[in-house]
C-alpha cells in the first residue's frame, strides 16, 4: 500500500474508532503507534514512546493549561457565576428577553475566568435555567441561549483550546489572547441582538418582568466588581507585561482563592475537589497531546500533510476560497469529535496548506496569498478556526452544550433545544462573514499591543 492509501486509511480508522465510542486520546495513540510501526517498524515507536511524553509534556508553554483549568474549578465553586447572573440580570433583566440577555451576558464573563464551554453551559445553566422557567420563558429560547452562551468560553480569554492552538502553530499565546477580545465581544453583542430579534418575532417566548428595586440593583452591581477585579489583574497584567501567562494563571487561581476564602464558598473539602477536578482534567488534555503527537509523527513520516498542502495549492482555487473549504471541514468535524481533539488532529494539516498559499513558509515573510505575515496569519486562522469549532457544541448529532443542557432541562425536548439554538447557529456564521471579510478586527489589538 502507498503510504497516502496508507494515511488515508489511518484516519478512517480513527473516525470508526471514535464512532465507537473508543476515548480519542486511545484511539489517536493506536492508530498512530500502529501506523509507525506499519512504516517504520515497532523499534521506532518505542524509541518515540520512551522520549516523546517527556518532550511533549515539559513544554513551558502548556504549565498554563493546569492553572487555567484550576482557576475554572474554583470558580465555579466560588459562587462567580451566581454573582456574574445576578448583577447582568439586574442590568438587562427587566427587557423583553432579558434574562436570557443575561445569561449570554454572564456566560462570557464566566468564560473569562474558566476558560472551558463546557463548563461554562453547565455552570451557567443550573445558576440561570431556574430564573428563566421562573420568567415563564419558552424552552427552545431558554435552552439554546444557554447552550449556545455557553460556547463563548472557548474564546474569550483565558482559554484553554487557544492555548492548545498557540503551542501547536507556535503562536505567542498573549498575542492570541489579544486578537481573541473583539471577537468575542462581537459574539456577545449578535447573540444579544439574536434574542431582540427572537422574542420580537415571538414576545410570548421571553416575557417582559418588572426590573429590580434600587437596594437590589446595588448590591448585584456589587457583586460584579470581584470578577472584574479578578479578569482585569490577570489580563491586564498579562497586556501590561507584567507577568507571562503561567505567573498570571497562578495570580487568578490565589485570586478567586482569596474570594471563595472570603466568602466562606471555598473550604478544605471544594479545594480538593477543585484539585482532583483539575488533576483530571489536565489528564485528560495531556494524554490528548501524546495521542495527537504519535498521529503527527505518523502523517509527516508519509507526508500526507505535505501531498494535502500540494493538492489544495495546486488546485488552483483562490486562497480565500480554501480557507472557507477548510472552515467548513471544521464545521463537520466539529459533529464528530470535540473541540481539543479537533484542534490537535486538523491543525497540523491545515496550518501547511494556509502557509503555502500565503506565499511561503518562513516566519515573518510577507505573501501575497493573504496579503499579511505569516504571524498575523496564524492569529487570524486561529481565531476563525476556533470559532467554527464552537460551532460544534451547538451542532448535532454531538452538539456536546446541547447535551449538558438538555440533561438539566428534563421538561425541554431535545429537539426544541436545538430549535432555539439554531438562531445563535446563524448568527455565528455572520461573525465568521464578518472576521473573514474584515480581518482587521482581529488583528487590531495585537497590532496595538506589538506596536
Amino acid at each position: 500500500m502507498d503510504p497516502i492509501s496508507l494515511g488515508i486509511l489511518g484516519l478512517v480508522a480513527l473516525v470508526l474508532l471514535i464512532a465507537f465510542r473508543i476515548p480519542i486520546a486511545y484511539a489517536m495513540i493506536l492508530v498512530g503507534g500502529v501506523g509507525i510501526m506499519t512504516v517504520n517498524g515497532p523499534q521506532l515507536v518505542m524509541s518515540q514512546l520512551k522520549t516523546l511524553g517527556w518532550g511533549v509534556f515539559s513544554n513551558y508553554g502548556l504549565s498554563v493549561v493546569p492553572m487555567f483549568v484550576l482557576m475554572g474549578a474554583l470558580a465555579s465553586r466560588a459562587g462567580l457565576s451566581q454573582a456574574l447572573f445576578r448583577g447582568a440580570n439586574a442590568w438587562l433583566g427587566w427587557l423583553r428577553g432579558g434574562t436570557a440577555m443575561a445569561a449570554i451576558s454572564a456566560c462570557a464573563g464566566f468564560g473569562a475566568v474558566c476558560g472551558s464551554s463546557l463548563a461554562t453551559a453547565s455552570t451557567m445553566g443550573k445558576v440561570a435555567l431556574p430564573e428563566l422557567r421562573r420568567f415563564k420563558y419558552s424552552g427552545a429560547l431558554a435552552t439554546g441561549s444557554l447552550a449556545a452562551g455557553g460556547v463563548l468560553g472557548i474564546l474569550i480569554p483565558p482559554s484553554v483550546v487557544l492555548i492548545i492552538y498557540a503551542v501547536i502553530v507556535e503562536a505567542n499565546i498573549v498575542t492570541m489572547f489579544a486578537a481573541a477580545m473583539l471577537p468575542g465581544i462581537l459574539a456577545v453583542i449578535l447573540f444579544i441582538l439574536t434574542i431582540a430579534i427572537y422574542v420580537a418575532i415571538k414576545p410570548e417566548a421571553g416575557p417582559r418582568h418588572e426590573g429590580v428595586d434600587f437596594a437590589e440593583f446595588r448590591d448585584a452591581t456589587m457583586g460584579l466588581i470581584p470578577v472584574t477585579v479578578i479578569f482585569g489583574l490577570v489580563l491586564g497584567g498579562i497586556y501590561g507585561g507584567f507577568f507571562n501567562p503561567t505567573p498570571a494563571a497562578a495570580v487568578g487561581v490565589a485570586l478567586v482563592w482569596i474570594y471563595g476564602a472570603f466568602t466562606r464558598t471555598i473550604g478544605i473539602r471544594e479545594l480538593i475537589g477543585s484539585l482532583k477536578e483539575t488533576a483530571g482534567t489536565t489528564g485528560m488534555i495531556y494524554l490528548i497531546l501524546l495521542g495527537a503527537e504519535l498521529m503527527k509523527i505518523f502523517m509527516s513520516r508519509i507526508g500526507l500533510p505535505q501531498a494535502t498542502a500540494e493538492w489544495m495549492v495546486g488546485s488552483g482555487f483562490s486562497p480565500m476560497l480554501v480557507l472557507i473549504l477548510l472552515l467548513f471541514a471544521l464545521i463537520v468535524l466539529g459533529c464528530l469529535m470535540d473541540s481539543l481533539s479537533m484542534i490537535l488532529l486538523v491543525i497540523p494539516f491545515f496550518w501547511p496548506v494556509l502557509m503555502e498559499l500565503n506565499g511561503g513558509t518562513f516566519q515573518g515573510a510577507e505573501g501575497a496569498g493573504f496579503g499579511m505575515s505569516t504571524e498575523e496569519l496564524k492569529i487570524w486562522f486561529g481565531i476563525l478556526a476556533l470559532i467554527v469549532v464552537e460551532l460544534g457544541l451547538i451542532t448535532p448529532p454531538v452538539g456536546m452544550n446541547v447535551f449538558v443542557i438538555s440533561a438539566m432541562a428534563e421538561d425541554t425536548p431535545m429537539s426544541e433545544t436545538f430549535k432555539g439554538v439554531m438562531p445563535f447557529f446563524f448568527a455565528e456564521v455572520i461573525r465568521v462573514a464578518i472576521l473573514l471579510s474584515f480581518p482587521a478586527i482581529t488583528l487590531w489589538l495585537p497590532r496595538l499591543l506589538s506596536g
